[in-house]
């Protein structure tokens, strides 16, 4: 007997991540259901190979920044899917880093209403049909940019508004562990500079020297950008074998907030320094001696 098809709603499927992620979905037999808003050749792209897999897959334009679509998109799945299995929460504006200009309220506002006020919409909405599957996953995607802040290396690609959005993100994460418990688990991939987020594949990215984006992977603890690949793996992971894990947060990021603090060599004990001393004066006695 075929096992019942699972439902993945996948925001951010447009590009880079979310459609690495939702294609991967895909091939493994889940079917996607994946907003889309702006980057038109993008979506239309999305839409034809979505139209082209078996499985059903649906794309469906959605301003997830406006409670009214976010709820029509809701009761859209209801109605063709009846209950949701995966929510990936991957919107993220990405504000308007330093080096793409002068940053201005109106980018904190756009910060917000994708990084977090989008995010707290759509889990709210889907929390019901998530509720109605046996067991269930909730991947919250973020960036270190909510621990490092903007200093060091990143302060290049991070601004405050971005920091503070993603930050709230791993607020979001706990609290909606506790409201989703126990069928739905819920967790937070915090990625740190990546292929399509923060890293290569990105305007921000390009617009650094060849001496900035030095100093960011020198400050990584593995020296490199992470792969789409690799993310893929760690949300497949979070879906599917973090069976017992809730409420907590995967750091995907090379070592980058780890990178600063390199460990020096143990200083020896006060006993081997003690022994040292004596074993000194020993010697010198000696020495003494033979003159």
């Amino acid at each position: 007997m075929a096992s019942p098809v699972r439902n993945a709603l996948v925001l951010g499927a447009t590009r880079g991540i979310g459609r690495a992620i939702a294609f991967a979905l895909a091939a493994s037999g889940v079917r996607v259901i994946a907003p889309y808003f702006d980057w038109p050749e993008d979506c239309r792209s999305l839409i034809a190979h979505l139209a082209a897999l078996p499985g059903g897959h649906l794309a469906r334009p959605v301003d997830l920044r406006d409670p009214a679509q976010v709820k029509g998109m809701i009761d859209e799945i209801d109605k063709t899917c009846g209950a949701l299995h995966i929510l990936i929460n991957n919107i993220d504006r990405g504000g308007m880093p330093i080096v793409h200009g002068p940053y201005t309220p109106e980018q904190w506002d756009r910060e917000m209403d994708t990084t977090v006020k989008a995010k707290w919409l759509v889990f709210n909405g889907a929390l019901p049909l998530l509720q109605r599957a046996e067991q269930g996953a909730v991947v919250n995607i973020s960036s270190i940019a909510g621990e490092v802040g903007r200093a060091g290396p990143a302060g290049l690609i991070f601004n405050d508004a971005y920091a503070a959005a993603n930050q709230a993100v791993t607020v979001f994460t706990r609290t909606w562990a506790r409201m989703a418990a126990p069928k739905i688990r819920v967790n937070e991939l915090r990625l740190g500079f990546v292929e399509t987020r923060h890293a290569e594949g990105t305007r921000g990215w390009s617009l650094l020297s060849e001496a900035e984006r030095r100093a960011i992977h020198e400050r990584t603890l593995l020296e490199r950008s992470g792969t789409l690949d690799e993310i893929v793996k760690a949300v497949f992971f979070l879906i599917n074998e973090a069976t017992f894990m809730t409420g907590s947060t995967l750091c995907l990021d090379g070592g980058y907030t780890l990178g600063h603090d390199r460990v020096p060599p143990m200083p020896p004990s006060q006993e081997d320094i003690e022994v040292r001393k004596i074993s000194q004066s020993i010697h010198h006695g000696r020495e003494g001696r033979l003159l």
